[in-house]
């Protein structure tokens, strides 16, 4: 990417997760190849590279020129503990829109990668997230089927600069590019930035929640139709 060019960290070439347990059930021993992915994402109004490892430890590395957006790309690193690693450049002399969308839509590609046939993986997730006054629940499947309901009432049009529209745009993107279906529904809140960090907060959850492996059918995509 010219001058902005960036070292991506460095990942074992094979992972493997132990063992689990659970109440009830003895240790299993599974391996699994690590779960990670890179995708370069370049159109005439943009430049994203994104690389993530779903079974990390949340560590994040996000220059994407609009601060408030790589704030909430490192609440889905930190809570979801996907080390993550994105850099972009865009025309944001003209707004913050079209990296801001592509964003979403290469951070929905490489977790559609990392993921792969989507064996073993909890496949659904929900997380109630509170904030100070605002709580928001998201509720997240990785079904295959792209939908967005989206139920957020964010009071102002801005915070600091960040339009507040965009926080739509950007789920749009990652669920369309990732192919899930995610529900946000806002119980409560008045202050625009506990809003929109509380939803961040509780996606991560959520996304930490569905991309887990089920010991119970490690091996196995998690659908009566066999396929997602």
């Amino acid at each position: 990417m010219g001058d902005n060019s960036f070292a991506v960290f460095a990942l074992p070439a094979m992972q493997t997760r132990e063992s689990f347990s659970a109440p009830g059930f003895s240790p299993l021993s599974l391996d699994f190849p690590a779960r990670i992915a890179s995708v370069h994402r370049a159109t005439g109004e943009t430049d994203v590279q994104v690389s993530l490892n779903l079974d990390g430890q949340g560590q994040c590395n996000t220059h994407t020129g609009v601060p408030f957006l790589d704030h909430m790309l490192h609440q889905i690193s930190s809570h979801g503990l996907i080390d993550l690693e994105i850099q972009a450049t865009g025309d944001i002399e003209i707004d913050d829109h079209h990296t801001n969308e592509d964003v979403g839509i290469t951070l929905g590609q490489a977790l559609s990668k990392a993921l792969g046939d989507r064996k073993g993986i909890v496949r659904f997730g929900h997380f109630f997230a509170p904030l100070d006054e605002a709580l928001v629940q998201v509720t997240l499947d990785f079904s295959g089927r792209p939908h967005l309901s989206y139920g957020l009432d964010i009071p102002t049009a801005r915070v600091g600069t960040y339009d507040t529209q965009l926080v739509r745009e950007f789920f749009v993107a990652v669920v369309n590019h990732s192919q899930m279906t995610l529900h946000i529904r806002q119980l409560d809140g008045i202050n625009s930035h506990h809003i929109i960090e509380a939803t961040f907060k509780a996606f991560a959850r959520a996304l930490r929640m569905a991309i887990e492996i089920d010991p119970r059918r490690a091996h196995l995509i998690p659908s009566s139709k066999g396929v997602l």
